[in-house]
């Protein structure tokens, strides 16, 4: 087994972008977060006594690390460099052939999109949480398919406990969303988390709006209306009943622009994406 190391800025890299195997068992990234934690009071010459980020161990999983470092016969790992790793880059195709060309970057799509094109794709996944990395995007709710109905949307996506993707194109044919921590619901009270932005795209730009801490009104669903970041007076993103027109003002929750040219737009076409596979 081989880890990345680069100093310092090894914690976000190791927790966010691996799972680690060692000696045939299976770490996720969550586990990863202990094992780091680990390697830091082990070796901290190499792991970085000025990290700033600790957590403490629940003592019979440090119990087992500890027999993983401490028997030289059962060391089967070495620290190596990112570089030399090239972990950035190493990306298998469906063939399980070893690639890093940019179309093997792009997300597996279980359906067909008539919004996004693999521009959208590889933009938006690099924005995208660690969480719904390397699960395939499946469509649960499209206008084309399902037709133009915010109850319906409601009723696909009741069973989903995944992260969505809202995927929206105005009649001036820009394309527009947002992604959205927890799958949107009528609720009585607005939920969701940090991880919840806005985007935007025009021909030859990408904008995403982060959230900015300044309160968490995240996403908050109606029979009648879907909101999306507030503050000041306005929605980061508003849609009515029918998904029919919408509207998208300056929030205090991400400080976004508005993410149509216009700031009450029609929609032409809308879609739900998911982050799991059909047995999932």
């Amino acid at each position: 087994m081989s880890l990345p190391y680069e100093g310092d800025v090894n914690l976000p890299y190791l927790l966010g972008h691996i799972s680690c195997l060692t000696m045939g068992a299976t770490y996720s990234v969550g586990e990863v977060n202990h094992l780091y934690t680990f390697f830091v009071q082990w070796s901290p010459d190499l792991c970085g006594m000025d990290a700033k980020s600790f957590m403490v161990l629940n003592k019979c999983r440090l119990g087992v690390m500890e027999a993983l470092f401490s028997n030289p016969g059962h060391k089967k790992w070495e620290i190596i460099t990112v570089h030399e790793g090239k972990w950035e880059q190493k990306v298998y195709n469906s063939e399980g052939e070893e690639s890093d060309g940019p179309e093997d970057l792009l997300p597996e799509l279980t359906d067909q999109s008539e919004l996004l094109d693999e521009f959208h794709l590889q933009e938006l996944a690099s924005h995208l949480p660690a969480r719904t990395k390397g699960y395939p995007w499946r469509l649960v709710y499209s206008t084309v398919v399902h037709g133009t109905s915010l109850k319906t949307m409601y009723r696909n996506l009741a069973h989903l406990d995944r992260p969505v993707l809202l995927v929206i194109k105005d009649m001036d044919n820009q394309v527009f969303g947002a992604f959205a921590s927890h799958p949107f619901k009528v609720s009585d009270c607005c939920y969701g988390t940090g991880e919840t932005f806005l985007y935007s795209f025009s021909p030859n730009l990408k904008v995403v709006f982060h959230w900015t801490g300044e309160n968490t009104y995240f996403v908050r669903g109606h029979w009648d209306s879907l909101q999306l970041g507030a503050g000041g007076g306005h929605f980061g993103l508003w849609l009515d009943s029918d998904l029919y027109r919408g509207s998208s003002f300056q929030c205090n929750t991400f400080h976004n622009q508005p993410l149509s040219s216009k700031q009450d737009f029609t929609i032409q076409d809308l879609e739900v994406w998911t982050f799991q596979s059909h047995d999932g």
